[in-house]
């Protein structure tokens, strides 16, 4: 019996779509479990690693996909990480540990394609964060990415009172869910970033300049804890010292490794559940067995999956 799955067998070449075998159904009292895919997202995460500039990217050949949803042999559906295996396959076998029943009424290919850049605030706001005060006020960073949207209702689920978007396009900026936003300008250092004062705890997912001037220009006379999430802006920030010294600002960055998988692990159901208040949004659904004529298909309004 066989089955087919996406490889990669040089970094930043395109996906094959190759035949494989099935792996066979783990015992009952297995650690593991056999996952049948519905679908699997095309994350920013997924595309690094494939590229082999991922800091996770180790090791040839490489089978796409971080996540994904799909259906147990007793038909339950099913959220599961596969870092290790890849979820760009028909089936995969993963330790039941890293298994969560997708809760009722969410649509398995919505949960493919925004649950992982849901990961990366709630995470963020969960492990790289400490003792934020009551209906605290979030500044997110790149909030028209599918990171920073996501981010709008987790971090109201996990108790933001007023959340700040940041962003390069008013329109879409208005119609986020959000409180109040910073538009930033076509010179980035012509943005103002005064109302970033305001936060408790800033998401960043663009950094690079962007993060440069916000650093170089708040004043917020209180505490605030900033998160590097992503680099969509860049990959390199100059702080001067006198930042540092001349503010209360504690920074950390959030990704695997500043968290354990065992917490994330911990964190999913939780997750899952809060996933029910994100509005659902533009995906792209493509057969895995396009991958090789789709792959490099991208436009910043879509999110692409793949289905078995």
């Amino acid at each position: 019996m066989s089955m087919h799955i996406a490889q990669i067998s040089e970094w930043a070449q395109t996906p094959k779509y190759v035949e494989a075998g099935v792996p066979e159904e783990p015992a009952a009292d297995s650690d593991l479990i056999r996952v049948k895919l519905i679908a699997a997202g095309v994350h920013q995460i997924v595309r690094s690693r494939a590229a082999g500039t991922h800091y996770s990217s180790k090791t040839l050949p490489h089978v796409p996909g971080t996540d994904g949803v799909g259906i147990t042999s007793d038909g339950q559906k099913v959220f599961f990480t596969a870092m290790g295996s890849g979820a760009f396959r028909e089936y995969t076998v993963v330790p039941k540990k890293t298994v969560y029943p997708l809760p009722e009424g969410i649509d398995p290919l919505q949960a493919a394609a925004f649950v992982n850049p849901g990961l990366a605030s709630w995470m963020a706001l969960r492990a790289r964060t400490e003792n934020l005060p009551q209906d605290f006020t979030v500044l997110i960073m790149g909030a028209t990415s599918a990171s920073g949207a996501t981010a709008i209702p987790f971090a109201r689920a996990l108790g933001a009172k007023k959340v700040i978007g940041v962003g390069r396009n008013p329109d879409t900026l208005a119609g986020l869910e959000l409180d109040d936003t910073i538009v930033l300008q076509q010179n980035v250092t012509d943005t103002d970033f005064s109302k970033a004062n305001e936060a408790d705890v800033i998401l960043d997912f663009l950094y690079g300049p962007v993060a440069e001037h916000l650093f170089r220009t708040i004043k917020p006379g209180k505490p605030v804890q900033y998160v590097h999430v992503g680099g969509l802006a860049g990959l390199d920030v100059t702080i001067p010292g006198s930042v540092l010294r001349s503010n209360q600002i504690t920074i950390r960055g959030a990704g695997p490794g500043s968290w354990s998988m065992g917490h994330l692990g911990k964190e999913l159901p939780g997750l899952l559940k809060a996933f029910a208040s994100v509005k659902p949004r533009n995906v792209k659904v493509l057969p895995l067995s396009e991958i090789e004529n789709t792959w490099s298909y991208e436009k910043s309004d879509e999110r692409i999956v793949y289905t078995a």
